[in-house]
């Protein structure tokens, strides 16, 4: 008989893995299928606790379009507006407020789905739900400590199930942020204090917590001497199959990053490793992905995980997974859990379930995991967002086709053969492309794309036609469509850096621009709407989510011999930057302007076999100045084949 437990939200909750009844989950649903090709969809990666608590009223609409415009007993938090309310919370209370729960909910989310929808947004991943470590302030979801429930900050599991059923009603798909690697501070060592790696020893542990912090009075046993001894539901670690000591390497902090194998077994500050498998640990050994992986022994914590997140896919309908911190698990252990996991979505119908890869460490070595473990894409790689903000501010090559090398934004697409993938458009499938994130990995002192400067603002909407329309699966962090500008503008400190970038989308204690109480969810913002119609032109032209992509030369003067691709001079370039995405004979022209202060008018090459017939003409679908759409202009035969158009300042257009 299975045995169950009512915890503190009143939801029931399986204590063991062999609880779950997967036959009775599985049994007469319809899941919700999968995508023909993720490159088609826009991803939006929201932070839960910080973007929406239910309680805003004003400025969007809900799910059936009627706008939520009036305050009432639910709804009390008003719209922010920017002349009266920036910068008018006291800086330190604001500061502290944000290392803290802020309050973001299920609930609240589910709320927005008419928001998100009107954006553009087709898939939503949301920040970790799972349960954590009882009064922690992992407001993050990534230190858990019940892995088969939602943690009582964001609501139920059943509230989690609620909203991915409303937004599969409305055509958009959810994909969960997972962990494997670690769990929550859910023990302590010897006399509480902290251990740190040291050539791979094992610690001494006093016992699981029963809260944050607490000394570890639950015995460090396998259940049920554990069970017994008060850990449910708060203390230790939950399904009960994990507590298990061999769940965990207990080998201390990680303090060198890079080193082998110190990077893979130890723990992640303060959050515990866990062991998922025995592996090659010969440092000489490293880059043989295929042997290590061929060695590779799996866990039973790994095996033990594998079914939990099995479950979630069955009892919520989930559409995907974002698996953190790659770098920091074995191959094997990863191509383990995407076997089963691909497997098991495969069986109930969802044919294309994407499993999403943070690998940090290199394009090269990112490409090399996807091909070894099967991971279907990979983001957090370190030159694409470096290249696509710094290239719109102005500050780097957008890439030279002339050249072998990658030193580019574009060249990083172009080159996919070199790198050894399949085809031009290996990368476009494979990497998901994005301004903003909640980490910042390895950056001192954190800031969004409109945080550093004031002209950043401005180049914004070049910045994300950039992201929407070049070759990936473009993913947008909550706030920017807001422009939020989160920046830690201190000089004598880094701690707690990654606060600014986590903003409340609904005010609270920690609103965007150094506010409180008052939100950001404003349909009627110029980059909203930006963000609107840019993503309704993605999905009218296919050529912009699927097609071969090309830096294109530009001339100032159209004569032959003068066609060039754009490079910096002492640093900076403030110029056009143009590509094409070309798919089944159809070419559509993009281009951004990096000059924020004035509109450039240039030649730009365009494929002379599609524009060869005499009169061919290119018409402008989309320009930040609203006059220039459904302007014709002609193909004339200057080098091939090019046109002659206007980009406006910091501004961004596409013609076809």
């Amino acid at each position: 008989m299975a045995v169950r437990s009512m915890d503190k939200t009143f939801a029931v909750v399986e204590r063991r893995l062999r609880d779950i009844d997967f036959q009775a989950l599985l049994k007469n649903r319809n899941f919700y299928p999968s995508p023909a090709s993720w490159s088609d969809d826009v991803l939006y990666f929201l932070f839960l606790d910080r973007f929406s608590d239910g309680r805003e009223f004003g400025g969007y609409c809900d799910a059936e379009g009627t706008p939520v415009a009036s305050q009432d007993a639910k709804h009390t938090t008003p719209l922010f507006n920017p002349l009266t309310d920036s910068a008018t919370a006291e800086w330190d209370s604001w500061f502290e407020a944000g290392k803290h729960w802020c309050g973001g909910t299920i609930a609240g989310m589910k709320e927005k789905l008419g928001y998100l929808k009107k954006l553009g947004i087709t898939a939503i991943w949301v920040s970790p739900v799972f349960r954590q470590v009882t009064g922690s302030n992992d407001y993050h979801g990534y230190g858990i400590q019940n892995f088969l429930d939602v943690d009582s900050h964001f609501g139920t599991r059943d509230e989690l199930k609620d909203f991915v059923k409303a937004a599969h009603d409305m055509g958009i798909r959810v994909i969960l942020d997972i962990i494997i690697n670690h769990a929550g501070d859910v023990f302590a060592y010897e006399g509480n204090q902290r251990y740190f790696y040291d050539e791979g020893k094992e610690w001494p542990v006093t016992g699981y917590r029963s809260f944050c912090g607490e000394a570890g009075r639950i015995p460090f046993k396998a259940a049920p001497a554990c069970t017994d001894n008060g850990a449910w539901p708060e203390g230790a670690v939950w399904p009960e199959e994990l507590q298990s000591p061999d769940t965990w390497t207990r080998h201390g902090e990680i303090r060198q990053w890079d080193s082998f194998p110190e990077f893979l077994d130890g723990d992640f500050c303060t959050l515990k490793d866990i062991h998922l498998g025995d592996a090659l640990r010969d440092p000489h050994e490293i880059q043989d992905l295929e042997r290590r992986i061929m060695e590779f022994t799996p866990s039973s914590a790994l095996r033990y995980l594998t079914d939990v997140y099995r479950f979630w896919i069955a009892f919520a309908d989930i559409d995907g997974f974002r698996l953190d911190t790659v770098k920091h698990m074995e191959p094997g252990a990863v191509r383990f859990f995407v076997t089963a996991i691909h497997e098991f979505a495969e069986s109930i119908g969802k044919e294309n379930f994407i499993i999403i890869g943070e690998i940090t460490g290199g394009r090269a070595y990112a490409a090399s995991i996807l091909d070894s473990t099967g991971l279907d894409a990979a983001l957090g790689i370190d030159d694409i967002p470096d290249k696509l903000e710094f290239l719109v501010k102005g500050w780097r090559s957008p890439g030279n086709p002339d050249t072998g090398e990658q030193e580019g934004y574009f060249d990083l697409f172009r080159n996919s053969i070199l790198d050894n993938r399949r085809s031009h458009q290996w990368y476009s499938k494979h990497i998901v492309t994005m301004l903003d994130d909640h980490d910042q990995v390895g950056v001192r002192h954190k800031f969004r794309f409109s945080g550093d400067a004031a002209r950043s603002a401005r180049l914004l909407p070049a910045a994300l036609g950039l992201n929407l329309t070049s070759a990936g699966i473009p993913c947008i962090y909550y706030g920017t469509e807001q422009s939020f500008n989160g920046a830690d503008q201190r000089t004598d400190d880094d701690s707690y850096s990654d606060v600014f970038l986590r903003e409340c989308m609904f005010g609270g204690t920690f609103g965007s621009f150094q506010s409180t109480g008052k939100h950001f969810f404003n349909e009627d913002n110029i980059v909203y709407r930006f963000v609107q119609e840019v993503t309704t032109l993605r999905r009218e032209h296919l050529a912009l989510s699927r097609g071969r992509q090309y830096l294109r030369p530009v001339s100032e003067s159209g004569k032959e011999g003068e066609f060039y691709y754009p490079q910096p001079i002492n640093g900076e370039l403030h110029w056009v930057i143009a590509w094409s995405r070309i798919f089944a004979e159809s070419e559509c022209l993009c281009a951004i302007n990096t000059d924020t202060e004035r509109p450039l008018t240039l030649w730009i090459l365009v494929d002379s076999g599609i524009h060869a017939m005499a009169g061919s003409t290119m018409s402008c679908l989309f320009s930040t100045d609203a006059l220039q759409v459904g302007q014709s202009v002609p193909v004339l035969p200057h080098q091939g084949s090019a046109v002659r158009i206007t980009v406006p300042a910091a501004g961004f257009v596409v013609y076809r």
